[in-house]
């Protein structure tokens, strides 16, 4: 509940200094000259010593949910640690003095002064190299504002581009209409002014960008200086781009986009939700970068930021939630599976996964060039024509926002009626309502675009892919911020799931609304799904798509971060720890505990 209340009332959206402030809001300990990247516990049991880092995404929560007990605990950071992005703490981890954490890992107990872990679950592999120099850089009040500053000037994005969407709604309804006429005018203005609002918002966010990447050089800099803020303050403005601007994802806009922010891609390279430092990214000829990718990221230490290219090979394919670090490069040909991290040297055509990354033997199936990487110009036309209707819930979205306003000012203004007071009181029904419409949609729009889903392969270049790409905009611009995104664990999210054709039993807690194709999910009674979790019931390799079932039989549960892949399955009353990785077509014997990325028995 507690965690729900701060995504409403916005504190999940803070960034920059105000992170800090708000850690300490919480009852957490934050040190002196600590940089804090990544959202703090609901629950305030955070320290963080003197010095420390925590780099983007990492899971502080401290808790999760193992079948039907609470796992919760003190989360600990010694002074001058550096814990690397998108890692995960465990309930009651404690990272030493100096210590270091590589990105993507998962600390289960402690890790020792001035060692270097890596891994999930996280082994010793050394001592602690820290790349930046040994004497801390001085910090100003200049920078610490500027963050600050930027951290609000983030917040005024959708408020600036809201100002051209109420004019152009303003040439639609007169000044003196009554609701009825005002709500029509409204609704005729959907269109013009979600355009309005959108071109707005992706101008705004592409100049910033552009101009903030200006002298972003590759090295080791003070975190509070200029290439820190700016590189900081891009990475973040990135991030928005994401849900903001979903519909450009994904597409054959995408790499138009991107080139317009910076960064270099090469003919024919499909991109996803890739978060990256554009103007230090690069992605070759007909490379693949699928969901939640993230390249060229920062990293921190020691009051130091390091920033550096990153390169996407030709052909190459960086899986769902990969990492390439600063440096790195995935070579031509090459493969970085789901959830793993590019190696710091990899020959050409080599295949990787898990963390650490391990090599794996792989051959490129062949397939139909025409439908995979060279398309016929009809194919392309078709694609696009489909493309352009992820609009559709972009304007749908608009809409139920008109309705909802109406509905509100109807109940506040009628005869006999609430009044002002009791409207605001109603108003979580209202928005409720609006809610359970936006779901609704996005059920029909599913069944409408792609039916029911089946074991299968489709190439890239197919009208099954395109029609369930655009299923999945209505999900993620029409139902999650309507609805989705702010049920997580309820019976509410079950039905939708349900709706939308997953097979989920009784006294079920999911937490997770990634489930791509949902037909192809199974969640026995009783099973628990957390936070961050992912059913991937399809991969995308060699540009194909194939998908298989998930199964989590009776009382299984998968924890934060986890994912299962294609044709895997989950036996009754077995627990996934955090951040585990279920390899495809794996099957997790029942009342087992696992965990690692890939699994391996859980001895804890």
């Amino acid at each position: 509940t507690a965690e729900r209340l701060a995504e409403y009332v916005g504190a999940t959206s803070l960034t920059g200094s105000w992170l800090e402030r708000y850690a300490r809001a919480l009852g957490a300990k934050v040190g002196p000259e600590v940089d804090l990247h990544s959202l703090p516990p609901v629950t305030g049991m955070l320290k963080l010593g003197r010095g420390c880092a925590v780099e983007s995404e990492v899971d502080l929560c401290g808790h999760w949910l193992d079948g039907d007990r609470l796992v919760i605990g003190p989360v600990k950071v010694g002074a001058g640690a550096v814990v690397g992005t998108r890692s995960l703490l465990f309930p009651g981890a404690r990272v030493g003095k100096r210590a270091e954490v590589a990105p993507g890992s998962a600390v289960a107990g402690t890790v020792p002064t001035g060692q270097r872990w890596a891994g999930a679950p996280a082994v010793k592999l050394g001592k602690a190299k820290h790349y930046w120099p040994k004497q801390r850089p001085p910090r100003g009040p200049f920078w610490r504002a500027a963050y600050g500053a930027a951290g609000v000037g983030l917040t005024a994005l959708p408020v600036l581009s809201t100002v051209p969407a109420l004019l152009v709604v303003s040439r639609f309804v007169p000044a003196d209409a009554g609701l009825a006429e005002a709500l029509r005018g409204a609704l005729i203005a959907v269109v013009p002014g979600a355009l309005a609002y959108g071109f707005t918002y992706a101008a705004l966010l592409l100049v910033s960008v552009r101009l903030l990447s200006l002298g972003l050089r590759t090295g080791t800099h003070p975190t509070h200086s200029r290439v820190g803020w700016q590189a900081w303050t891009v990475t973040q403005l990135m991030d928005l781009a994401r849900d903001t601007l979903f519909p450009l994802y994904a597409g054959l806009v995408t790499p138009v986009w991107l080139r317009l922010l910076g960064m270099k891609i090469g003919r024919g390279a499909e991109v996803s939700t890739v978060l990256a430092l554009p103007s230090l990214t690069t992605v070759g000829e007909g490379a693949f970068l699928a969901d939640d990718t993230l390249t060229a990221p920062y990293e921190l230490g020691g009051g130091w930021m390091r920033i550096g290219h990153s390169q996407i090979g030709r052909r190459a394919f960086l899986g769902n939630s990969g990492m390439t670090a600063p440096g790195r490069s995935v070579p031509d040909g090459g493969l970085v599976g789901v959830l793993s991290a590019t190696p710091k040297k990899a020959k050409k055509g080599s295949s990787y996964l898990g963390l650490p990354p391990v090599k794996l033997p792989r051959s490129a199936e062949s397939s139909d060039q025409s439908r995979t990487y060279d398309p016929p110009a009809h194919l392309l036309w078709a694609r696009g024509l489909v493309e352009l209707c992820r609009l559709l819930p972009v304007f749908c979205s608009a809409a139920l926002a008109v309705l909802m306003v109406a509905a509100l000012c109807a109940l506040a203004t009628a005869g006999g009626g609430p009044g002002v007071w009791g409207t605001a009181l109603l108003s979580g029904v209202v928005l409720l309502a609006a809610g359970v419409a936006a779901g609704a949609v996005s059920v029909v729009a599913k069944w409408l675009l792609v039916g029911r889903h089946r074991t299968g392969e489709h190439p890239l270049w197919s009208g099954f892919v395109w029609r369930n790409e655009l299923a999945d905009t209505f999900v993620e611009v029409l139902a999650v911020p309507w609805l989705a995104g702010s049920v997580p664990g309820t019976p509410l999210l079950n039905l939708w799931l349900r709706g939308l054709g997953a097979r989920i039993g009784r006294g079920v807690w999911c937490e997770s609304y990634w489930l791509p194709e949902s037909d192809l999910v199974e969640l026995g009674d009783g099973a628990t799904v957390n936070r961050g979790c992912v059913l991937q019931t399809h991969l995308f390799h060699d540009r194909i798509l194939r998908t298989d079932t998930v199964v989590l039989r009776e009382g299984a549960t998968l924890g934060p971060g986890g994912i299962v892949l294609p044709g895997s399955s989950v036996g009754a009353h077995s627990t996934l720890g955090p951040a585990s990785l279920v390899m495809a077509g794996e099957s997790v014997p029942a009342d087992t505990r696992w965990l690692g990325n890939p699994i391996e028995a859980w001895r804890a």
